[in-house]
């Protein structure tokens, strides 16, 4: 019966916090994360900065880990907090495909994936990044980016392979978020 297919949980983007948004997502919770709690784990990371003596007035708003105003948040923040929740952060090699990634094997190691990868907005006026959540819910996998107006059912794992590779060869990242072994 349809009524009885899991609801995907889905946050749409909101200014710069598509990492926020990004974990909530690979949690599939609402405020699994908070903007709070993201501030503070990046001033914790701003306080132990080996490179505070080189910060300028506009540190406190740039600051680096995060932006104060907007979010956007950097990796130290996304692994820090993913720490919290007892998952660590592979680092996925990009000189390899992302065939070698085991997305059918790994159902009880692999909690989920996050990309990290370029974008241009306003008529390509501004370059950044932006963070995109893919989790597996009930044997499919979605990809959960929060600029799509709904979470995406990838039709199987090969679909997924050519997304991460399209990643990849777009200068992206992918990081695997594994669930750590008891």
């Amino acid at each position: 019966m349809e009524s009885d297919k899991k609801l995907i949980y889905h946050e749409r983007q909101r200014l710069q916090f598509c990492l926020l948004h990004s974990l909530n997502n690979l949690f599939q919770e609402k405020d699994a994360f908070t903007r709070a709690n993201l501030n503070d784990i990046a001033g914790k990371l701003d306080l132990e900065d080996p490179n505070k003596s080189t910060w300028t007035p506009l540190s406190v708003i740039f600051r680096p880990h995060h932006n104060t105003f907007t979010g956007n948040y950097d990796i130290n923040v996304l692994i820090a907090a993913v720490e919290e929740r007892g998952k660590r952060v592979i680092w996925h090699d990009r000189r390899c495909g992302a065939s070698l990634i085991d997305l059918d094997g790994l159902v009880d190691k692999l909690f989920g994936i996050v990309v990290n990868v370029p974008v241009r907005r306003y008529g390509g006026l501004w370059k950044g990044r932006h963070w995109i959540a893919l989790r597996r819910v009930e044997g499919v996998w979605y990809n959960l980016d929060s600029d799509l107006s709904a979470p995406y059912p990838f039709r199987n794992t090969e679909e997924v392979t050519i997304f991460l590779d399209s990643v990849i060869s777009s200068a992206g990242e992918v990081l695997l978020v594994m669930n750590v072994g008891e």
